[in-house]
C-alpha cells in the first residue's frame, strides 16, 4: 500500500467546515476564519505560488497589453467573477471554491474526459464554453490549470496523462478565446489525493482538473 501525504486529506476536512452559506443566496463561501485553517492545514499548491512563478507571467500578461489590477479593486473583481462563474456553471458537478482573492474550479475528469483519454468530452464542452467566456471577460488573472489521476496504474502512466489532460484543457480554453500569455497547465499524477484510493468513491474525486484563477495586482510587477 502506498503511504499518501495527508495533508490535503486534512485539508479536505477543513474546506467542509470553513464554508459558510450566504443566507440570501444560499452560495456557500470561505469564512476568513476558514480561510487561515485551510493555509495552515495545507500550505500546497494550491495556496501556493502561480505555475512558473509571479514575475515571468506577469512579464507575458502585460507585454499581451492586459492589465493588472489595483489592491483595493481586487476583492470586487473577484466577487463579480466568481459570482459569474457560480452562475453560468450551476446545475453541473464544476464545484467553485474561493480562497481569499483565489478562485478553484473543480471538475471531475468523469465529466470532462472518458477513461484514459485526454480529449474533452463533447457533452462537457458547452460548460468549459461558459468558463472560457467568464475568464476572457475578466481578464486581469493568471489561469493555472492542474490534472490529477487516481492510483490505479503506474506512477508514469498517472503523471502523463494528468499532464495531457491539464493541457488539454489549457488549450480548449485557448481556442476559446482565453489570452494564452494568462495560462499555465501542470500535471500531478496521483501525487495530490483529495479522498482514499481505496474506495471507488474516493478514486472518482481524485481524478479531476482543477482551475486556479488568480488576480493579476499591481505589486507583481515590482
Amino acid at each position: 500500500m502506498r503511504n499518501w501525504p495527508l495533508i490535503p486529506a486534512i485539508a479536505a476536512l477543513t474546506l467542509t467546515g470553513a464554508c459558510v452559506t450566504d443566507p440570501v443566496t444560499g452560495e456557500q463561501r470561505m469564512s476568513k476564519t476558514g480561510i487561515g485553517a485551510i493555509g495552515g492545514a495545507l500550505g500546497g499548491y494550491l495556496l501556493g505560488d502561480i505555475v512558473g512563478g509571479r514575475h515571468d507571467r506577469t512579464e507575458k500578461i502585460l507585454g499581451a497589453g492586459i492589465g493588472a489590477i489595483g489592491g483595493a479593486a481586487i476583492g470586487s473583481y473577484m466577487d463579480r467573477q466568481e459570482r459569474e462563474i457560480r452562475e453560468r456553471t450551476a446545475g453541473t458537478d464544476v464545484e467553485v471554491m474561493r480562497q481569499g482573492d483565489d478562485l478553484i474550479l473543480s471538475m471531475p475528469s468523469g465529466i470532462t474526459f472518458a477513461t484514459d483519454s485526454s480529449t474533452v468530452q463533447p457533452e462537457f464542452r458547452p460548460t468549459l464554453d461558459k468558463v472560457a467566456d467568464v475568464l476572457d471577460r475578466y481578464n486581469q488573472t493568471y489561469v493555472d490549470v492542474y490534472g490529477h489521476t487516481d492510483s490505479t496504474g503506474s506512477d508514469a502512466y498517472n503523471q502523463a496523462l494528468s499532464e495531457r489532460r491539464a493541457d488539454a484543457v489549457a488549450s480548449y480554453l485557448t481556442m476559446r478565446g482565453v489570452e494564452s500569455a494568462r495560462l499555465e497547465a501542470l500535471g500531478y499524477g496521483e501525487t495530490q489525493p483529495i479522498a482514499s484510493n481505496d474506495t471507488v468513491e474516493g478514486r472518482a474525486q481524485n481524478r479531476r482538473v482543477e482551475i486556479k484563477i488568480v488576480p493579476v495586482r499591481d505589486s507583481d510587477r515590482r
